[in-house]
């Protein structure tokens, strides 16, 4: 109970501060229709009007609430009106590029840790890697696969390995090295291979770290597939859904796409969370 107030009090206040910025933002289109109607607004005609306008600046909290019940649960999931599936076409593209992102971010940590070169070549690279912005790499990557022939769900799930890769290398990398000397020298002593070490003690020490980057790389691997649905134009996902409200002046359908969004990010980190305590308990190191 001690822990949920908080989390309650922050919440609540986030509503308040976004019902008092609906208000704020959507006034202006209200006294103007009042206006041009030749009447005045009360203080209550006005948060009424803000709160309830088709095409908001910014969408009251219960407008958005309504646009994703009657996008999920009014709607068949086939539908291609139901957020739901939209979901599913982003979702299928972000678990295909973290899990590309993921075992490239693991080889790479290993080499990196065990050969000297990489360790010197590839990890400055990685490194300036992420100093490219991926709005700007997102279009390059999609046109060049598409000019070989590759489209539809692997350029967007390479956007997301892009993203997701790297918080893998790092962490992997940081776990990796993280046995002390003396535990090192221990097995030595024990005459145990590079093998033996990495498996019994470098992997197994790795984990907790492995995990914190992983629950980043998903939801950075999220964010790529989403980007990657912007500049094809796509007609399905969150992406699309974005990039149809951006065209149509839809903001509660924005508004809607992002809190999907965000939920879905959630969602994945906790799985990961559960399978993080499920596999540290059975490991002891919980």
């Amino acid at each position: 109970m001690r822990n949920v107030v908080p989390v309650l009090t922050v919440v609540g206040a986030i509503f308040v501060l976004w019902y008092l910025a609906a208000i704020w933002l959507n006034a202006p289109w209200a006294y103007d229709k009042a206006e041009r109607a030749g009447v005045s607004l009360s203080a209550s005609e006005l948060v009424a009007d803000t709160w309830a306008q088709d095409k908001p600046k910014l969408p009251a909290p219960h407008q958005v609430a309504v646009e994703i019940w009657e996008t999920t649960v009014e709607k068949k999931i086939t539908s291609k009106r139901s957020l739901i599936w939209h979901s599913w076409v982003t979702l299928s593209a972000t678990l295909l590029g973290f899990a590309l992102g993921t075992g490239l971010g693991i080889l790479l940590a290993v080499g990196i840790v065990y050969n000297t070169v990489m360790d010197r070549s590839v990890m400055p690279w990685v490194i300036t890697s992420q100093t490219i912005p991926i709005l700007a790499l997102a279009p390059m990557i999609i046109v060049v696969l598409n000019a070989v022939g590759i489209s539809g769900l692997l350029p967007k799930a390479m956007i997301s390995m892009y993203l997701s890769f790297f918080p893998v290398v790092v962490g992997m990398v940081k776990g990796l090295r993280s046995p002390e000397v003396m535990q090192l020298d221990q097995m030595r002593t024990w005459n145990a291979s590079a093998a033996q070490t990495f498996w019994r003690l470098r992997l197994p020490a790795s984990m907790p770290y492995l995990f914190a980057s992983l629950k980043v790389g998903v939801a950075a691997s999220l964010v790529g597939a989403i980007v990657g649905e912007l500049p094809t134009g796509a007609v399905a996902g969150l992406g699309a859904r974005l990039l149809a409200g951006s065209y149509y002046g839809q903001t509660i359908q924005i508004w809607s796409a992002l809190i999907m969004a965000a939920a879905l990010a959630a969602v994945l980190v906790a799985i990961i969370g559960v399978i993080q305590r499920v596999t540290l308990n059975r490991m002891g190191m919980a």
